[in-house]
């Protein structure tokens, strides 16, 4: 991934971001699907819809959560860095109040657009859901260093259909995450030439498999809330992802 500077700099704002705006357009296309699906289908029916999307969802959670074993620090294993990552980050988190703030933030929005009754919880776990994930990195850093959108036109895909379940039983706050979309992935791609210069190679990147593998498990827990086997504060481990190849670094430099 790798660009001379000359050719970042003839790269216009349409395609530094082309893969994050078609990702927002299949959001709110899945989302107005799932609405006029919602008033046509039986609670029941919802119920197994969303059933499915947590079931996928834990899947996806295990298969990114597997990338913390590919990761080795020294002589520390990228599983005790993931441990550290998600316990303290969780820590810092709740700290922060953060998942008490993202509530809030959709009950702002409920309110100010007149939401229904689940339009936070539909919000907050869209948007989770959405953010967090390799192809969310992976995508925007591609996007924004060469305008290739690839990536992020499979993960829009990905994120339509999602919506459709989401917003069939949670309602239009699902289309609100496009909001939190549009900003992570947007200022990703916008930054892209200052993390290449970090990351020359986002893909194999152990700074990035460590994100990936914390993120995982964020996605794993909210697969859980989904079905509603427990109630995890998800976003309270926010931190965990910043502080997992932090903790990397610090173990390569010490270990």
């Amino acid at each position: 991934m790798s660009l001379s500077l000359t050719h970042l700099l003839t790269l216009t704002l349409w395609n530094k971001t082309s893969g994050t705006w078609i990702n927002v357009v299949t959001v709110l296309l899945g989302t107005a699907i799932g609405l006029i699906a919602r008033d046509n289908l039986p609670a029941r029916m919802q119920r197994i819809i969303t059933q499915g999307l947590g079931l996928l969802t834990l899947f996806l959670g295990i298969s990114m959560a597997n990338s913390l074993l590919k990761v080795q620090a020294g002589r520390i294993d990228g599983v005790i860095l993931g441990l550290l990552a998600i316990v303290l980050g969780g820590l810092l988190g709740e700290w922060g109040r953060l998942e008490t703030q993202l509530q809030k933030l959709g009950n702002w929005l409920r309110d100010r657009f007149k939401g229904g009754g689940s339009f936070t919880e539909g919000f907050v776990a869209a948007s989770l859901l959405f953010c967090i994930g390799p192809l969310a990195i992976l995508g925007s850093l591609k996007n924004g260093l060469s305008g290739d959108n690839t990536l992020l036109s499979i993960k829009s895909a990905m994120d339509g259909l999602a919506s459709i379940a989401f917003s069939s039983s949670y309602g239009i706050g699902v289309g609100f995450s496009a909001i939190a979309l549009l900003f992570y992935q947007g200022g990703l791609s916008l930054f892209a030439g200052l993390l290449a210069q970090v990351l020359p190679d986002p893909v194999n990147a152990p700074q990035v498999l460590l994100a990936s593998g914390v993120g995982g498990l964020m996605i794993l827990g909210l697969g859980l809330n989904l079905l509603e086997v427990t109630k995890l504060s998800i976003a309270a481990f926010l931190p965990a992802l910043v502080l997992a190849p932090l903790f990397y670094t610090i173990a390569q430099r010490f270990g």
